[in-house]
Protein backbone atom coordinates (compact mmCIF):
# COMPACT_ATOMS: atom_id res chain seq x y z
CA UNK A 1 0.00 0.00 0.00
CA UNK A 2 1.12 3.61 -0.50
CA UNK A 3 3.06 4.78 2.63
CA UNK A 4 3.73 8.28 1.35
CA UNK A 5 0.45 9.23 3.23
CA UNK A 6 1.12 13.42 3.72
CA UNK A 7 0.32 13.53 -0.29
CA UNK A 8 -2.70 10.93 -0.91
CA UNK A 9 -4.86 8.31 1.42
CA UNK A 10 -4.87 5.52 -1.09
CA UNK A 11 -3.77 5.13 -4.73
CA UNK A 12 -6.99 3.95 -6.34
CA UNK A 13 -7.71 2.23 -9.77
CA UNK A 14 -10.79 3.00 -11.32
CA UNK A 15 -12.14 0.52 -14.18
CA UNK A 16 -15.44 1.57 -16.26
CA UNK A 17 -16.35 2.05 -19.91
CA UNK A 18 -19.01 4.84 -18.89
CA UNK A 19 -16.64 8.00 -18.96
CA UNK A 20 -19.63 9.48 -16.94
CA UNK A 21 -19.35 7.29 -14.49
CA UNK A 22 -15.45 7.14 -14.48
CA UNK A 23 -15.66 11.22 -13.88
CA UNK A 24 -18.12 11.02 -10.53
CA UNK A 25 -16.37 8.23 -9.14
CA UNK A 26 -12.75 10.11 -9.72
CA UNK A 27 -14.52 13.17 -8.13
CA UNK A 28 -15.73 11.84 -5.24
CA UNK A 29 -12.60 9.82 -4.53
CA UNK A 30 -9.76 12.75 -5.31
CA UNK A 31 -12.21 15.37 -3.43
CA UNK A 32 -11.30 12.77 -0.35
CA UNK A 33 -7.39 13.09 -0.71
CA UNK A 34 -7.11 9.65 -2.89
CA UNK A 35 -5.41 9.05 -5.88
CA UNK A 36 -7.47 7.94 -8.85
CA UNK A 37 -6.43 6.52 -12.06
CA UNK A 38 -9.20 6.25 -14.10
CA UNK A 39 -9.32 3.96 -17.32
CA UNK A 40 -12.22 3.01 -19.68
CA UNK A 41 -11.44 -0.96 -20.06
CA UNK A 42 -10.54 -4.23 -18.88
CA UNK A 43 -7.18 -4.49 -21.19
CA UNK A 44 -6.00 -1.07 -19.70
CA UNK A 45 -7.01 -2.33 -16.51
CA UNK A 46 -4.82 -4.94 -16.13
CA UNK A 47 -1.83 -2.85 -18.17
CA UNK A 48 -2.25 -0.55 -15.53
CA UNK A 49 -2.43 -2.45 -12.40
CA UNK A 50 0.41 -4.89 -13.36
CA UNK A 51 2.38 -1.37 -14.33
CA UNK A 52 1.63 0.42 -10.85
CA UNK A 53 0.19 -1.81 -8.48
CA UNK A 54 -2.63 0.18 -6.93
CA UNK A 55 -3.99 -0.12 -3.46
CA UNK A 56 -7.69 -0.73 -4.15
CA UNK A 57 -9.51 -2.06 -7.69
CA UNK A 58 -13.19 0.09 -7.92
CA UNK A 59 -14.40 -3.00 -11.48
CA UNK A 60 -16.96 -2.50 -13.83
CA UNK A 61 -18.59 -5.96 -14.11
CA UNK A 62 -20.40 -5.16 -17.38
CA UNK A 63 -17.96 -3.89 -19.83
CA UNK A 64 -17.79 -5.00 -23.88
CA UNK A 65 -14.50 -7.19 -24.87
CA UNK A 66 -13.73 -8.01 -21.22
CA UNK A 67 -15.80 -8.07 -18.52
CA UNK A 68 -15.29 -6.90 -14.81
CA UNK A 69 -15.04 -10.72 -13.78
CA UNK A 70 -12.30 -11.91 -16.01
CA UNK A 71 -10.27 -8.95 -15.21
CA UNK A 72 -10.52 -9.82 -11.69
CA UNK A 73 -9.40 -13.77 -12.60
CA UNK A 74 -6.60 -12.14 -13.98
CA UNK A 75 -5.61 -9.83 -11.35
CA UNK A 76 -5.74 -12.47 -8.79
CA UNK A 77 -3.75 -15.20 -11.14
CA UNK A 78 -0.93 -13.01 -11.14
CA UNK A 79 1.48 -12.18 -8.11
CA UNK A 80 2.30 -8.69 -9.00
CA UNK A 81 -1.37 -8.23 -8.24
CA UNK A 82 -3.33 -10.66 -6.37
CA UNK A 83 -3.32 -9.10 -2.97
CA UNK A 84 -5.31 -5.62 -4.21
CA UNK A 85 -8.62 -5.93 -3.27
CA UNK A 86 -11.29 -5.95 -5.96
CA UNK A 87 -14.36 -3.95 -5.30
CA UNK A 88 -17.15 -4.64 -7.74
CA UNK A 89 -19.85 -2.33 -9.22
CA UNK A 90 -22.16 -2.92 -11.27
CA UNK A 91 -26.02 -2.03 -12.02
CA UNK A 92 -27.44 -5.19 -11.64
CA UNK A 93 -28.11 -5.84 -7.83
CA UNK A 94 -28.68 -9.75 -8.34
CA UNK A 95 -27.53 -12.03 -5.62
CA UNK A 96 -26.08 -14.71 -8.13
CA UNK A 97 -24.03 -11.99 -9.43
CA UNK A 98 -22.56 -11.04 -6.36
CA UNK A 99 -21.82 -14.36 -5.29
CA UNK A 100 -19.80 -14.70 -8.23
CA UNK A 101 -17.93 -11.63 -7.15
CA UNK A 102 -17.31 -13.08 -4.14
CA UNK A 103 -15.94 -16.45 -5.45
CA UNK A 104 -13.49 -15.30 -8.06
CA UNK A 105 -11.78 -12.92 -5.60
CA UNK A 106 -13.65 -9.37 -4.95
CA UNK A 107 -13.46 -8.14 -1.97
CA UNK A 108 -16.91 -6.00 -1.78
CA UNK A 109 -19.95 -5.38 -4.54
CA UNK A 110 -21.05 -1.47 -4.82
CA UNK A 111 -24.77 -1.26 -6.81
CA UNK A 112 -24.97 1.49 -9.18
CA UNK A 113 -26.22 4.33 -9.15
CA UNK A 114 -23.42 5.35 -6.42
CA UNK A 115 -24.19 7.04 -3.21
CA UNK A 116 -21.02 9.16 -2.50
CA UNK A 117 -21.28 8.16 1.35
CA UNK A 118 -21.24 4.32 0.93
CA UNK A 119 -18.85 4.61 -1.98
CA UNK A 120 -15.59 6.24 0.41
CA UNK A 121 -17.27 3.85 3.37
CA UNK A 122 -16.33 0.62 1.45
CA UNK A 123 -13.00 2.02 -0.16
CA UNK A 124 -12.18 3.82 3.42
CA UNK A 125 -13.00 0.14 5.33
CA UNK A 126 -10.89 -1.73 2.51
CA UNK A 127 -7.79 0.35 2.48
CA UNK A 128 -7.70 0.15 6.25
CA UNK A 129 -8.14 -3.63 5.80
CA UNK A 130 -5.58 -3.56 3.64
CA UNK A 131 -2.99 -1.60 5.41
CA UNK A 132 -3.35 -3.60 8.63
CA UNK A 133 -2.98 -6.99 6.50
CA UNK A 134 0.11 -5.37 5.15
CA UNK A 135 1.20 -4.64 8.24
CA UNK A 136 1.16 -7.27 10.05
CA UNK A 137 2.99 -9.32 7.23
CA UNK A 138 5.53 -7.23 7.27
CA UNK A 139 6.02 -7.85 11.47
CA UNK A 140 5.59 -11.66 10.35
CA UNK A 141 8.74 -11.36 8.48
CA UNK A 142 10.25 -9.37 11.01
CA UNK A 143 9.53 -12.10 13.33
CA UNK A 144 10.82 -14.72 11.00
CA UNK A 145 14.07 -12.97 10.42
CA UNK A 146 14.66 -12.50 14.41
CA UNK A 147 13.92 -16.22 14.72
CA UNK A 148 16.05 -17.38 12.73
CA UNK A 149 18.71 -15.16 14.19
CA UNK A 150 17.97 -16.25 17.16
CA UNK A 151 18.04 -19.80 16.35
CA UNK A 152 21.59 -19.05 15.17
CA UNK A 153 22.80 -17.37 18.02
CA UNK A 154 21.45 -20.40 20.17
CA UNK A 155 23.92 -22.40 17.24
CA UNK A 156 26.51 -20.65 18.40
CA UNK A 157 26.27 -21.17 22.36
CA UNK A 158 25.41 -25.01 22.02
CA UNK A 159 28.47 -25.12 19.98
CA UNK A 160 30.34 -22.81 22.43
CA UNK A 161 28.96 -24.72 25.04
CA UNK A 162 30.62 -27.91 23.54
CA UNK A 163 33.84 -26.70 23.08
CA UNK A 164 33.74 -25.51 26.68
CA UNK A 165 33.35 -29.00 27.89
CA UNK A 166 35.79 -30.47 25.45
CA UNK A 167 38.17 -28.38 26.89
CA UNK A 168 37.52 -29.31 30.67
CA UNK A 169 37.57 -32.76 29.46
CA UNK A 170 40.61 -32.14 27.42
CA UNK A 171 42.12 -30.29 30.89
CA UNK A 172 40.98 -33.16 32.59
CA UNK A 173 42.59 -36.20 30.99
CA UNK A 174 45.86 -33.90 31.12
CA UNK A 175 46.31 -33.34 34.56
CA UNK A 176 45.28 -37.59 35.48
CA UNK A 177 48.16 -38.28 32.71
CA UNK A 178 50.38 -35.23 34.38
CA UNK A 179 50.42 -36.33 37.75
CA UNK A 180 52.06 -40.30 36.92
CA UNK A 181 54.17 -38.32 34.75
CA UNK A 182 55.68 -35.99 37.42
CA UNK A 183 56.06 -39.34 39.43
CA UNK A 184 58.26 -40.93 36.54
CA UNK A 185 60.31 -37.96 36.44
CA UNK A 186 60.78 -37.84 40.12
CA UNK A 187 62.06 -40.99 40.38
CA UNK A 188 64.17 -40.56 37.02
CA UNK A 189 65.19 -37.10 38.83
CA UNK A 190 66.68 -39.66 42.12
CA UNK A 191 68.22 -42.42 40.08
CA UNK A 192 70.25 -39.64 38.25
CA UNK A 193 71.51 -37.82 41.36
CA UNK A 194 72.36 -41.16 42.71
CA UNK A 195 74.05 -42.66 40.04
CA UNK A 196 75.94 -39.57 39.76
CA UNK A 197 76.62 -39.47 43.07
CA UNK A 198 77.66 -43.50 42.70
CA UNK A 199 78.47 -44.18 39.58
CA UNK A 200 82.44 -44.09 41.29
CA UNK A 201 81.75 -46.37 43.55
CA UNK A 202 79.90 -49.00 41.93
CA UNK A 203 83.05 -51.12 40.75
CA UNK A 204 84.10 -51.50 44.18
CA UNK A 205 80.84 -51.95 45.63
CA UNK A 206 80.05 -54.26 42.82
CA UNK A 207 82.90 -56.65 44.14
CA UNK A 208 82.02 -56.77 47.78
CA UNK A 209 79.00 -58.77 46.79
CA UNK A 210 78.64 -62.31 46.53
CA UNK A 211 78.55 -64.17 43.43
CA UNK A 212 74.82 -64.94 43.94
CA UNK A 213 74.37 -61.39 44.86
CA UNK A 214 76.28 -60.16 41.69
CA UNK A 215 73.83 -62.61 39.52
CA UNK A 216 70.69 -60.15 40.98
CA UNK A 217 71.97 -57.15 40.44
Amino acid sequence: MNNDLNTTRGNILVVDDTPANLRLLAGILNGKGYKVRPVPSGELALSAARGMPPDLILLDIMMPEMDGYEVCKQIKADPRTRDIPVIFISAIDDVLDKVKAFNIGGVDYITKPFQMEEVLARVETHLAMCNLQNKLRQKNEELTVALGQLQETQNQLVQSEKMAALGQLIAGIAHEINTPLGAIRSSIGNITNFLETNIETLPAFFKELSVERQSDF
